[in-house]
């Protein structure tokens, strides 16, 4: 499964709405029988990337972005993955 785009408004962050939705998504992906979750985060997007280790996904690969923008600013792409295979 990949997890594209999940947020919370600014005001309501700090209160576990992101921890809860990640959480509810790796459950949706273990109940269908997936065998992992993926997801992309840009190198700036601090708090995202700390939620997904703390969540339990794990850095899989670092790349960056294949634009001129994106080699011009060096902007790295993180893929992260959760395995799912032998969990409960």
């Amino acid at each position: 499964v990949v997890l594209k785009r999940m947020s919370v408004r600014k005001d309501y962050r700090g209160l576990g709405i992101a921890t809860a939705l990640g959480r509810t998504a790796l459950a949706f992906a273990r109940q269908r029988g997936c065998r992992a979750v993926v997801l992309n985060t840009l190198m700036l997007q601090h708090e995202a990337r700390a939620l997904y280790e703390h969540l339990g996904f794990r850095q899989h690969r670092r790349y960056v972005l294949p634009t001129i923008y994106g080699r011009l600013a060096n902007c790295t792409i993180t893929t992260y993955r959760y395995d799912l295979s032998g969990t409960p």
